[in-house]
């Protein structure tokens, strides 16, 4: 007769025992061992008759049962039903391996009556991404090192995602202040509006790289002129994971390019100076000859003093032009402060143009309901810049044709554009428009007359107030826009940064967060704030640290996935040594905020945090 198949319990039993991966083991309700398989004899040694009976502590570090940490783990699976851990386990023979560990409680009915416990033996794993683990903090260390290049990362929509030293210096945010905004931030409004950085991604995207170089905004506003590479970054399935993006500053390089190229053209301004001063001469001249002749027609009179007097005019404009660039080039140009409205800096613009806008029949379109905001700056120098900038919209616009000039108000800076409906500008000149000595041309001519000084002047009258003036033109024929911006002011500042935040305390502080990147960098920065700073990567781990590490304050994520925020604050609570540690909530959800308070943390604090704040909070907290 064929033999009868074993009970399905038996069955089950024989392959646990059998095992020799995982070491399965009972434990009562004390914990003691009471069953043992072939994987325990395997990964930890002992023979059945050598394990069963004893306490589980038996197979713990001396470090973990002097912290108690076999009972508390038992404790944990018995509130929650289950419990992970991971650490070091001593083997038979003393020798120490990294275990992964489940517990579960077992129970009859509404009582527990033992666990089961399965260690696996992942040391390798272990060493194997504790030296990937070091290799990346390595390297991370490497690139967040670096001064002289801003190296970050960005995700696949092109928000920034890692911030390292250079780019601080180069562009001076904070990591908190720039991470998860967009990388456009770093782009003037024109190229903003004209979609460059977008463009630049797709280009990136489908080409793989891409490598440019143009003028970025720093923080303070102020422009730089930047080589970029942006490389897309591609996981083994060739799967976009976001770019990878190089910025060096070559300021440096291009001014002393531009000096190059400014001496370049000296002979050439040499030659234009000769003609531009022999060209008001030549009139005057021979209005004074006709003046001599009949000084006695007072119509003839009038008609040659207004030539003499136009020309005057234009002959020491010309002048005046060439003494301020020798004084900015000489770092002797004075400006004469004080807070002054827009609108008297355009009225006077408009005011000193009007001769020539006269003569050629054109007006000035002024913009509806403008903002009129308040800058800190040299009314008459500031006067000068709108003056050359309507008298080059009117030098390149045919007769009787609008200048229009509109001002707006972003934020902390102000915008006035002058834009005109003349020839346009090539696009190859748009990026030196306004070196020194370089003149657009006009069909049918070389040049539009002039030096070549007018919108250099603007320029470095408008960088020593802080702004920037640009230029935008579709191409010849259609006319262009040049743009000023400038720092709006409520009253005069002081050059004063405000301090950073000074502790004045150290405290002892706990980080708990799963993110190893952003507990080690919030660790890292109240470590070097003068605090003493323990890290855990998730909630046993927390718990672990608690045992010998009593903070004063802790700040913990609500999304971990081994125990959420809100478990381990109940947990701690129930550590009677903590009774006067804080306990914050970090989220990145402002809609956790209120959950967090309802639960009895003492406050919380929203994703990226701000590193200022966060140091007020520990010494005088406002939260609650």
């Amino acid at each position: 007769m064929p033999q009868a198949a074993p009970p399905r319990q038996d069955v089950f039993r024989n392959l646990v025992e059998n095992l020799s991966d995982y070491a399965i083991l009972l434990l009562d309700r004390n914990g003691v061992v009471t069953s043992w398989n072939r994987g325990g004899q395997h990964i930890i040694g002992h023979e059945p008759a050598e394990i069963i009976g004893s306490h589980v502590s038996r197979l713990f570090t001396e470090e973990a049962v002097s912290q108690q940490w076999p009972q508390k783990a038992l404790e944990l699976a018995t509130r929650h039903g289950r419990m992970e851990d991971e650490g070091w386990r001593v083997r038979r023979d003393g020798s120490r391996f990294w275990a992964s560990v489940v517990i579960t409680s077992l129970q009859a009915g509404d009582e527990i009556i033992g666990f089961a416990k399965i260690i696996r033996d992942t040391t390798d794993a272990m060493r194997q991404v504790e030296k990937l683990h070091q290799s990346e903090q390595t390297f991370r260390l490497l690139v967040q090192n670096v001064k002289d290049y801003a190296i970050i990362m960005l995700d696949t929509e092109g928000h920034v995602g890692s911030w390292n030293e250079g780019a601080a210096t180069i562009n001076g945010y904070r990591s908190d202040e720039i991470v998860g905004r967009h990388f456009s931030a770093f782009y003037p409004p024109e190229d903003i509006a004209n979609g460059k950085p977008a463009r630049l991604l797709r280009i990136a995207r489908t080409e793989g790289r891409v490598q440019e170089e143009g003028w970025r905004v720093r923080k303070d506003q102020s422009l730089f002129w930047a080589e970029v590479t942006l490389t897309a970054v591609y996981d083994q399935h060739r799967d976009l994971r976001g770019f990878a993006k190089v910025t060096r500053d070559l300021t440096e390089r291009k001014r002393l390019e531009d000096i190059e190229s400014s001496a370049r053209r000296m002979n050439e301004f040499l030659a234009v100076l000769a003609h531009e001063l022999r060209n008001p001469l030549a009139p005057i001249s021979s209005a004074m000859s006709i003046l001599a002749r009949a000084p006695d027609d007072a119509q003839l009179v009038r008609a040659h003093v207004g030539i003499v007097t136009r020309q005057l005019r234009h002959l020491t404009h010309l002048v005046d032009d060439l003494l301020d660039v020798g004084r900015i080039s000489a770092g002797r140009f004075v400006l004469r402060r004080a807070v002054i409205p827009i609108r008297d800096v355009i009225a006077a613009g408009i005011e000193a143009s009007r001769p020539l806008l006269e003569e050629k029949r054109q007006r000035v379109v002024l913009g509806e309901d403008q903002p009129d905001f308040f800058v800190y700056g040299d009314l008459t120098r500031l006067a000068q810049v709108m003056t050359n900038l309507l008298l080059n919209a009117s030098k390149f616009s045919p007769d009787d044709a609008p200048i229009t000039i509109t001002v707006e108000l972003a934020g902390k800076m102000g915008r006035i554009r002058v834009a005109d409906h003349g020839c346009g500008i090539p696009a190859d000149l748009l990026t030196r428009i306004f070196d020194l000595f370089v003149q657009a041309e006009r069909p049918g001519q070389t040049t539009a007359g002039g030096l070549g000084i007018g919108l250099s002047l603007c320029r470095s009258i408008v960088e020593l107030h802080g702004g920037s003036v640009v230029a935008s033109s579709a191409g010849v024929g259609s006319g262009s826009t040049f743009t000023v911006r400038l720092p709006a002011v409520n009253e005069i500042p002081t050059g004063k940064a405000a301090p950073a935040v000074s502790t004045g305390e150290s405290r002892r502080i706990l980080v708990v967060d799963d993110n190893r990147d952003a507990a080690d960098s919030l660790g890292l920065l109240l470590q070097m704030s003068g605090h003493a700073v323990e890290i855990a990567y998730g909630g046993v781990m927390a718990l672990q640290k608690v045992s010998t590490f009593a903070p004063d304050v802790a700040f913990i994520d609500l999304a971990m996935p081994d125990m959420d925020g809100i478990e381990l604050l109940q947990e701690l609570r129930n550590y009677s040594h903590l009774g006067k540690t804080r306990i914050y909530a970090l989220t990145g959800f402002s809609e956790n905020t209120t959950q967090a308070r309802q639960v009895g943390f003492d406050g919380h604090l929203i994703k990226p945090v701000d590193i200022d704040a966060l140091l007020q909070e520990i010494v005088e907290p406002r939260h609650g």
